[in-house]
């Protein structure tokens, strides 16, 4: 049985929003982590990628889904916990849910992965701001365009965007398993509902980077769509032309890609697409167009993710430095926290 919750019991306090001067916001470093924790370790591991964040000076920090594994249960304290992680952070901390958040929450009898979902906005996207010791402002999607746990339309205000200096950001609700097409209890209504928010807040961000004539866009989500025949394990086998799945599985992802190509060849300027999912850190360009050519502005980026056999081996993190001068802007760089090196020690 789904047990009663509170929102007010996890509300947190106001503190500073962030105001970043102008010569800051044309160089500075992002942190970049999720699919974490999985275990009880990792949680220990998530304290120590805490305070390494803290311990460097970062303009924002995004936690790209994936509070805990998919097989444990969706009690509150997940996202309490979570709120209480997000909120140690000394920089603003953003955050897109993952599908063991929510889309994943049926697979234990009395759960609603709708009725999750509806939690995760109401705890954290109940403000136009961020979490952290220092907030930022973000714009939120406030047209009533996604289903809730009762059929009906909301808001998608886990979809954010904001900007700091000549780059746009903007987070995105795209969500593993299909993005809740399969798995115990698929929606292909609350799907079509979102994928179709989601593109149109996609495509507005755009639309506002031409306008602000921002030098990159970088977007996050949760999910690992695939992106060609060469990663069957981690992802959805796809045609990197066609940009259709070709596994025989349900295809959450196609109608997303193909206007996110249109997009980042009409923008013509880097473009990030940082998701986790598949749990495997890794930055390459595998997006190519109906001719089978690589896309040069984009780049994916993998966050590290979960892995249980090794305890905390890959509870790390990739900050992101960001030069609104150089000619790609973004520059990634991993982030192997001392305390959680499981195989070699420190130095």
């Amino acid at each position: 049985m789904r047990r009663p919750w509170r929102l007010r019991a996890l509300a947190v306090p106001v503190l500073a929003v962030v105001a970043i001067a102008p010569a800051q916001a044309e160089r500075y470093a992002i942190g970049l982590w999720g699919d974490l924790p999985y275990s009880t370790a990792q949680k220990v591991g998530v304290s120590n990628l805490i305070a390494d964040m803290n311990s460097q000076r970062l303009a924002f920090t995004v936690h790209d889904g994936d509070l805990k594994a998919g097989s444990s249960e969706c009690t509150d304290s997940v996202y309490k916990e979570a709120v209480d992680y997000f909120n140690a952070l000394r920089a603003p901390a953003i955050f897109t849910p993952g599908d063991n958040d929510w889309t994943d929450c049926d697979r234990t009898p009395g759960y609603s992965s709708l009725a999750q979902l509806d939690k995760e906005r109401a705890i954290f996207f109940s403000t136009p701001f961020s979490l952290g010791k220092r907030r930022l402002r973000q714009e939120v999607q406030t047209t009533p365009l996604c289903l809730d746990a009762k059929g009906n339309s909301v808001a998608c205000v886990e979809n954010r965007r904001w900007h700091v200096g000549r780059v746009i950001y903007a987070t995105l609700n795209i969500q593993g398993s299909c993005n809740n097409l399969c798995d115990v209890d698929p929606n292909p209504a609350e799907y079509a509902a979102r994928n179709a928010a989601t593109i149109a807040w996609m495509r507005d961000t755009f639309a506002q980077a031409k306008a602000r004539r921002a030098v990159a866009v970088m977007l996050f989500s949760q999910a690992n769509p695939g992106w060609d025949q060469t990663d069957g394990k981690r992802a959805p086998l796809r045609d990197p032309k066609t940009l259709a799945e070709t596994d025989g599985k349900p295809d959450g992802f196609q109608e997303f890609l193909s206007a996110l190509r249109d997009e980042v060849i009409a923008f013509r300027r880097p473009v990030a697409y940082v998701h986790g999912d598949s749990h495997y850190f890794r930055v390459d360009k595998p997006l190519l167009d109906a001719q089978g050519r690589r896309l040069e502005n984009f780049t994916r980026v993998e966050t590290f993710g979960d892995n249980e056999a090794n305890g905390n081996n890959d509870v790390q993190w990739v900050k992101v430095f960001v030069d609104t001068h150089s000619r790609e802007v973004f520059a990634y760089q991993p982030q192997i926290v001392p305390g959680n090196r499981v195989v070699v020690a420190a130095p």
